[in-house]
C-alpha cells in the first residue's frame, strides 16, 4: 500500500464521520476532523518511510554485518583488495625465497672467504653495512632480506639467487671500497686544525698528533652535534648542547698522522699488522679519522668489532654519517673517511 492511497482511504473516512454528525456539532466537528487529519497523514508518511526502508535495505551490499551489540560493522571488515594483493605477495616472497634465507642464516656465520691474506669466516659482523646498501631492515635469515638481496644482485649484474655467497659479498667489498678517499694529496700546513683536546678520545694527545684537515673537522663537528641531540643515542651533553668533555662515544683517536710519524711506528713495530699497514693509511691526508665507537678503540679481533658494530653510536653511523660526507671503512668500525 502506497503512501498516497492510504492518505486518501483515511479522508475518506474522515469525512464519513463529519456527515454522521448534526448541524449544532458541526464547527466542533470541523475542528476535530483537521487535527485528526493531520495524525492520520503523519501515520501515512512514517508508513511510506518505513516501507522505502525496507526495500532499500534488501538492496543493500552484503558488506554491511551486524555486531552483537546491533552495530554495524561496515566493508572496513572485509579485506580490500590490496591487503589480498600484499597477502599473496608476501606468500610468493616466502615460497620464492624461502629456501635462500635459510642459507643466509648458515652462511651469516660460516661464509669461507678471504681478505687482506687473511681467512675470513660469515659475514655477520657486515650485516648493517649489507642491509644500508640493500636497503632493507628485515633479519638477515628472513625471505624479505633474501628479496632485497636478489633486487641488488640484479641491478650489479650478478644471478639474483637471494643467497650471499661469495660472489654477492666480494662485490659489496668491492662497492664499499670504491666509495673510500681517493684524494691522497698530503695536506699543506695552512689545510690542518688543531682540534679541541676534549674531541679526543686520550685528551691528553699531544698537539702535532690532533691535527685534522680543514673541512673534514668542520664536517665532523656537524655530524657529532647531530648525534649529540639524537635522543635515541642517549649521549653526554654540555651546558651548550655539545657533546660532554666525559663523553666517550664518538671522541677522536686518531686523526691526521704525518709520513715521518707513520715510519716511525713501522720502525717501532715492524711485524705488527696494523703497523706495517700503515704506509698505505690515509690518515696522512688528514681526511680520515678514527673515532671511538664501543669496545676496544682500535682492536681488529672478530670479538671486539662484533661488540663494535652492534653499539647505537655505530648504527646512527651507518644510517648518517654518509649526509656529513663520510664514509666507512668496512673492516673497521672505527674507521671513517672524508670524502665530501
Amino acid at each position: 500500500m502506497t503512501a498516497t492511497r492510504t492518505s486518501d482511504i483515511l479522508s475518506a473516512e474522515a469525512s464519513n464521520l463529519i456527515q454522521r454528525f448534526t448541524p449544532p456539532t458541526l464547527s466542533i466537528m470541523k475542528r476535530f476532523t483537521f487535527h485528526l487529519a493531520a495524525v492520520l497523514i503523519a501515520v501515512a508518511a512514517f508508513i511510506a518511510v518505513t516501507l522505502l526502508d525496507a526495500r532499500t535495505s534488501r538492496g543493500q551490499s552484503q558488506s554491511s554485518v551486524t555486531t552483537s551489540d546491533g552495530g554495524a560493522a561496515n566493508a572496513r571488515v572485509k579485506p580490500t583488495a590490496s591487503v589480498r594483493a600484499k597477502a599473496t605477495e608476501a606468500a610468493i616472497e616466502s615460497t620464492t625465497f624461502g629456501p635462500a634465507a635459510t642459507r643466509n642464516g648458515l652462511l651469516r656465520s660460516e661464509l669461507n672467504w678471504t681478505f687482506g691474506g687473511k681467512q675470513q669466516r660469515g659475514w655477520q659482523l657486515y650485516t648493517a653495512l649489507i642491509s644500508r646498501l640493500i636497503s632493507t631492515e628485515h633479519d638477515a635469515d628472513s625471505a624479505d632480506f633474501a628479496s632485497a638481496l636478489a633486487g641488488w644482485q640484479e641491478r650489479v649484474g650478478l644471478s639474483p639467487s637471494g643467497v650471499l655467497d661469495q660472489d654477492s659479498l666480494y662485490s659489496m667489498i668491492s662497492q664499499w671500497q670504491g666509495a673510500r678517499l681517493k684524494d691522497r694529496t698530503y695536506p699543506l700546513p695552512d689545510q690542518l686544525v688543531t682540534a679541541a683536546t676534549s674531541d679526543f678520545y686520550h685528551p691528553t694527545r699531544p698537539d702535532e698528533l690532533r691535527q685534522v684537515e680543514r673541512e673534514t673537522y668542520a664536517a665532523y663537528r656537524r655530524m657529532v652535534a647531530a648525534a649529540a641531540i639524537d635522543p635515541s643515542l642517549g649521549l653526554a651533553r654540555d651546558a651548550d648542547g655539545q657533546l660532554a668533555p666525559a663523553e666517550k662515544y664518538l671522541k677522536i683517536i686518531s686523526a691526521f698522522r704525518s709520513r715521518e710519524y707513520q715510519q716511525q711506528l713501522r720502525r717501532q713495530s715492524p711485524h705488527v699488522g696494523r703497523a706495517g699497514l700503515a704506509i698505505n693509511s690515509p690518515h696522512f691526508t688528514g681526511r680520515s679519522l678514527d673515532l671511538y665507537v664501543g669496545g676496544e678503540p682500535v682492536e681488529t679481533k672478530d670479538s671486539n668489532r662484533a661488540v663494535q658494530v652492534q653499539t647505537p653510536v655505530y648504527q646512527w653511523l651507518i644510517s648518517n654519517a654518509e649526509r656529513f660526507g663520510f664514509r666507512p671503512y668496512f673492516y673497521e668500525p672505527w674507521h671513517w673517511e672524508y670524502v665530501k
